[in-house]
């Protein structure tokens, strides 16, 4: 009989906390949590519940107040640099697209690309590629302003990709969508996930989205529910 040994997840909290306003307003109190490779996972909870905290802190955005992240069992900030962490290994999706209003799409796609080592020629191939995947082959020299909501996320989600990342992060990414937008970009970050083996993890408001994933993880008033 052959016995396998558990997975080391690819991201863990521990005692995870995160204050605001000189510890008066406590966002996290005391998560635990892992998520192993590959994963989809939702992550909800009501307005103020501290679920998009939480993902800033395990995407590197923001360091904890006390507890501890890590990714493939480093300590994030310590043993593994944030700056390297979010340009090689995490991709952002956010509910405001944060498009730079000044560039087009396949420049916006190509933004990411700037912190790592690549050439121009290579950067535009790279984004010309994912915006043709996101259905936007012809729509990649329009600017944000000329984009609906749903191109401007596709967009976005091109630019998440952009560094083949292996943890994806994704903010409420149909909050400012209708329901025909809403699903059909729903449906293309769970086929990313599938396709490239990727983690996702979704914090989101909607149940519908939170019950679809294999994985739902609720939050309230800082801490997991059981």
């Amino acid at each position: 009989m052959t016995n396998s040994l558990p997975r080391s997840p690819i991201l863990a909290v521990r005692a995870l906390r995160k204050s605001y306003d000189e510890g008066r307003i406590e966002a996290l109190r005391g998560v635990d949590l892992s998520i192993h490779t590959g994963e989809f996972v939702a992550i909800s909870g009501p307005s103020g519940s501290g679920k998009s905290t939480l993902l800033q802190l395990i995407g590197g955005l923001d360091s904890p107040t006390s507890g501890q992240v890590f990714f493939q069992d480093s300590l994030l900030g310590t043993n593994v640099d944030l700056d390297t962490y979010r340009s090689h290994h995490v991709g952002f999706i956010f509910q405001g697209f944060y498009l730079m209003p000044t560039l087009r799409a396949i420049e916006n796609v190509q933004v990411p690309m700037l912190a790592v080592k690549s050439d121009a020629k290579e950067r535009a191939a790279r984004a010309e590629s994912l915006l043709i995947e996101m259905g936007l082959e012809s729509r990649m020299r329009q600017y944000p302003n000329e984009l609906s909501g749903g191109e401007r996320q596709r967009v976005a989600i091109a630019r998440a990709l952009a560094n083949n990342p292996s943890i994806l992060l994704a903010d409420e990414p149909t909050g400012n969508l209708d329901s025909v937008n809403s699903a059909r970009i729903m449906e293309m970050l769970i086929g990313i996930q599938e396709c490239r083996g990727m983690t996702l993890i979704v914090v989101t408001h909607e149940n519908e989205i939170a019950n679809a994933a294999p994985r739902h993880i609720r939050i309230r008033d800082g801490r997991v529910e059981p």
